[in-house]
């Protein structure tokens, strides 16, 4: 991972939010002499992502005297492994706890779930995509687990990638004004179509790469026959586990699956503490 300006920000952020004037309890609670040892430890089957985030968030806090990251991102980790052991004062290992399981859980449950869409369609030339359904403030961390999970990251934004989707086709007054209006862009281009008609104006509008929406397996089988090679194809809509094989068998390109981002279950990590 890349640690960028933003990504630092989304760090602090969150330690404000817990942290704020301090932690109380453990200012109280414990000496400021105390030094402790603390490790993270799965407590389920889990793909790994985040852990370059710790030494930012202890770096926050004054920093601790060793960190050792056992796994690295991408990695399985079976229930009980240990991904992270550190050494420290005992009220800053406290303080960023909660902090940095917050991160781990998100991101390694992203990175679980990317895996199992990644594991669904392997063997098939079809390759699974992210979404912009992000939690807000977060996107880049998310889009980083879902790409350590096995899937491919789709546009990070508005700015980076040209979509032309059903409210922009409305809006610019149908499918061939819309692709007109973005001939000899430098950017990739992708049109969104929901009908046949519309299908047959972006083919002979010379549109590359299609989003076919909300169709049935068999609806896009048929769909891609008509295609045949003129365009590379994407399928979205009503994407599950249970049926992410069957759009993947039909011939396309992608699926892209927005419930990577905006449905991941965190997962299931512990903390745990001792004193030295």
């Amino acid at each position: 991972m890349t640690i960028l300006p933003e990504i630092r920000e989304c760090v602090a952020r969150a330690i404000e939010e817990d942290i704020g004037a301090g932690d109380r309890t453990t200012e109280l609670c414990v000496p400021e002499s105390a030094r402790a040892e603390g490790k993270f430890f799965a407590r389920q089957n889990l793909i790994v992502a985040g852990l370059e985030l710790l030494p930012l968030i202890y770096e926050a806090r004054g920093g601790v005297e060793w960190l050792e990251i056992r796994m690295h991102t991408g990695d399985r980790a079976a229930k009980g492994d240990c991904l992270a052991e550190v050494w420290g004062p005992a009220r800053t290992l406290l303080t960023c706890e909660r902090v940095a399981l917050n991160f781990l859980q998100r991101l390694c449950g992203v990175a679980t779930l990317a895996s199992k869409y990644a594991g669904a369609v392997a063997d098939t030339r079809c390759r699974v995509l992210d979404t912009r359904k992000t939690t807000p403030g977060l996107r880049r961390l998310e889009k980083f687990a879902a790409a350590a999970g096995g899937v491919v990251n789709h546009r990070m934004g508005l700015f980076d990638a040209i979509l032309i989707k059903n409210n922009h086709i409305v809006a610019a007054g149908g499918v061939r004004r819309a692709v007109e209006r973005v001939r000899n862009v430098p950017f990739p281009v992708e049109v969104e179509v929901r009908t046949r008609f519309e299908l047959d104006e972006a083919l002979a509008c010379g549109a590359s790469r299609l989003l076919l929406d909300n169709l049935t397996p068999a609806e896009a089988r048929e769909w891609i026959q008509h295609i045949a090679g003129r365009a590379k194809v994407e399928l979205s809509g009503g994407i599950t586990l249970d049926n992410v094989r069957d759009y993947a068998e039909t011939g396309a390109d992608f699926v892209s699956v927005g419930a990577i981002t905006h449905s991941a279950a965190a997962v299931d990590l512990n903390f745990r503490l001792k004193l030295l």
